[in-house]
């Protein structure tokens, strides 16, 4: 599937974004240099009359990407929290990507519950209304149960889905492939890998069973955490295409002029945002990694109510150290012990100076300390990190790319809440208790005690494992990207070029 084909899907993207005049606007939003925008606006504009024209009513970036399907509209999703980035009108209009897109008809939906669920809708629900949200992937309908009169959230896959995304991300595959092919410094950054992770978050997203195993799971963890609540799961109403789940009532997280109206602490709640997603990334190493503001609520006694879960990030316990060293040494100002944490892992090559990567990492983290959070340009510093990650020949860590994403995500929804929040100030007390916890004494003898036990259990196994590691390692074959064809450049060089703003969009935001 990831042959040529894909190069009239770039063309369009190209074509789509000059046509509904979305061009300009990202070019504008990403203060694009002069020589930037002649090539790409004069490559793109012969090609306009391709482009899909979308919903005229809508602002220009909400209808292009809408008009380009499922997976761009993920990428809007996300950058309508960061007015930071791209403005906060911009950001306002972006807003719509996250649950207000053309619905589906109910009978469609409850045609869905019947072929999923084998029972007929009306006769399970006494009450099922229009949709409340619609998103890129699903929408939600509020319902109540026949049998209880319980009050309940019924999710459903839009038709055809599943066939949309995978033409998306098939083009998506073909671009990273040229990319790599063409720019032998991109791949550094693993393009295939980055769209693979892509593919596999968003693809697990498509099946609604994953996400009530995901609902339940993060509701165990999160049960005693304070200000916060995760619906329950309704598992007999609940199946591939189908989700149903207790009704959450709240004001959403994205309406300041209703939370004030409600007389919630919007600066409190933004603090308590960050608060809680550092606490189950580090803590439990499983966290909700699609916080926008679609996708929370805020209920009347001031907890924050999350729900869509179809994206949940996982990291082991050694990469939860390695990422708490990371934000303590930058909240410390202990940049020397950043460097030798990135050296210790691995995400350095070990010949570069580490002396000197410390200074560069100075030179991106003083500039935050002691400044309110409004003055402080996201853009400029996303571009100054990305100058010294390729400086340094520092690879992009697939593991950590959901985790750095929603950390972007996050803030963006903190910063919404209360534009003069200081992250380093609300993540030190976060990350300083769990590096007590985590790395000091107590948790090495902890280590070493789950390390004797391990080696008791493979102590006998361990020769034959490493011989057959060695051999294993000494038959791998070169994983150079393959080529792509020669006579591609030309056919998607329009394409490839007019949408390089949603590359490096997707770069600046995922990593």
């Amino acid at each position: 599937m990831r042959g040529p084909h894909n190069i009239i899907r770039l063309i369009r993207t190209g074509a789509t974004l000059e046509r509904t005049g979305a061009m300009g606007v990202v070019l504008d939003a990403f203060e694009a240099p002069r020589h930037v925008r002649l090539v790409l606006r004069g490559l793109a504009w012969p090609f306009q009359w391709l482009g899909i024209k979308g919903d005229p009513e809508a602002p220009p970036l909400p209808r292009a990407l809408t008009a380009l399907g499922p997976a761009y509209i993920k990428f809007g999703q996300v950058l309508s929290t960061r007015p930071d980035v791209v403005g906060g009108d911009l950001a306002q209009q972006l807003r719509v990507l996250q649950d207000k897109l053309p619905p589906f008809s109910v009978a469609e939906a409850k045609a869905a519950v019947q072929q999923e669920l084998g029972v007929n809708a009306d006769e399970v629900f006494s009450e099922f209304s229009e949709p409340v949200a619609a998103a890129s992937i699903a929408q939600v309908h509020r319902a109540r149960l026949a049998e209880t009169g319980e009050e309940v959230a019924v999710k459903v896959l839009r038709p055809g889905i599943e066939r949309a995304f995978r033409k998306d991300v098939d083009a998506f595959y073909f671009a990273a492939n040229m990319i790599a092919s063409l720019s032998p410094a991109s791949r550094r950054l693993r393009p295939m890998e980055v769209i693979e992770h892509f593919d596999g978050v968003v693809t697990g997203e498509l099946d609604l069973r994953l996400e009530s195993a995901s609902a339940s799971e993060f509701a165990a963890n999160t049960q005693d955490d304070e200000m916060f609540q995760v619906p329950t799961v309704n598992w007999g109403y609940s199946a591939k295409r189908v989700m149903t789940l207790g009704w959450a009532e709240g004001v959403p997280i994205g309406d300041n002029a209703a939370l004030d109206a409600a007389g919630h602490d919007r600066a409190k709640l933004g603090a308590r945002v960050l608060e809680l997603f550092l606490n189950h990334a580090l803590r439990d190493g499983y966290f909700h990694a699609d916080m926008h503001q679609g996708n929370m609520k805020v209920a009347a006694n001031g907890d924050i109510i999350a729900y869509d879960f179809g994206i949940m990030g996982h990291i082991d316990e050694y990469t939860r150290r390695v990422y708490a060293e990371i934000l303590f040494g930058f909240i410390q100002r202990d940049y020397k012990r950043v460097a030798e944490v990135h050296f210790e892992a691995g995400y350095v090559p070990a010949d570069r100076d580490v002396d000197e990567f410390a200074r560069a990492l100075r030179a991106v983290g003083e500039p935050i300390f002691g400044m309110d959070a409004n003055r402080i340009s996201m853009g400029r510093l996303l571009n100054y990190l990305f100058e010294v990650t390729e400086r340094f020949g520092m690879e992009t860590r697939t593991e950590l790319i959901l985790l750095q994403r929603t950390m972007v995500v996050v803030e963006g929804v903190a910063r919404s809440l209360d534009p003069h929040l200081n992250i380093w100030d609300v993540a030190k007390p976060v990350v300083s208790a769990y590096i007590q916890k985590s790395i000091g004494p107590r948790a090495l003898l902890k280590d070493l005690a789950k390390t004797a036990r391990v080696m008791t259990r493979f102590g006998p196994r361990l020769p034959a494992m490493v011989e057959a590691a060695l051999i294993a390692q000494s038959e791998q074959k070169d994983t150079t990207p393959p080529k792509v064809w020669p006579w591609a450049l030309s056919g998607a060089a329009v394409g490839a070029l007019a949408t390089s703003a949603l590359v490096v969009l997707g770069y600046g935001v995922w990593h």
